[in-house]
């Protein structure tokens, strides 16, 4: 019988010890302090995203989709502009890219913009999930982004990026 017991203690100790794995996991995954600090501003109909970039980097590729529907809103390939190579660019700017589709923005901003900037020379990125009425609300100061640790320059933004 004892040996019974002693064997179910042992299945109970792994599976506990899994469960707790596991949790911690998902715990260090969803927590802020290891997610990258993106920013974006909302000027009447004025839109404008900042990725972080370290010195010598640049953007590739900024995409907008709405978070809802998921329809891709927007796509935009090599920044023309220095700001947009360093991840500062105004969304449906065409002209600042040398490939953008579609040039107009929607009639409407969905409530929810998700945002992301992916690098050149690879596949890594970032991004964020924007709440539009949020951002807007929030009346950031000229020359400021929101972010989710409140209003942020795009100097700051870069700098709580590991390089």
């Amino acid at each position: 019988m004892w040996p019974f017991v002693l064997m179910g203690s042992a299945i109970l100790v792994v599976v506990l010890g899994a469960v707790g794995a596991f949790e911690y996991m998902v715990y260090r995954m969803s927590d802020p302090e290891t997610t990258i600090l993106v920013g974006l501003r909302v000027d009447g109909s004025r839109v404008s995203f900042k990725a972080p970039v370290c010195a010598g980097d640049t953007v590739r590729t900024v995409e907008v989709y709405d978070s809802d529907s998921e329809d891709l809103l927007w796509r935009a390939r090599g920044p023309r502009t220095a700001e947009g190579r360093t991840g500062a660019v105004t969304l449906w700017a065409a002209d600042d890219f040398r490939t953008a589709h579609p040039k107009a923005p929607p009639a409407t901003l969905p409530k929810w913009l998700d945002v992301s900037a992916v690098y050149a020379g690879g596949d890594d990125g970032t991004g964020d999930v924007f709440e539009v009425r949020k951002v807007r609300a929030a009346r950031v100061p000229a020359g400021k982004y929101w972010t989710r640790e409140g209003p942020m320059t795009a100097a700051e933004i870069d700098a709580r990026f590991s390089c």
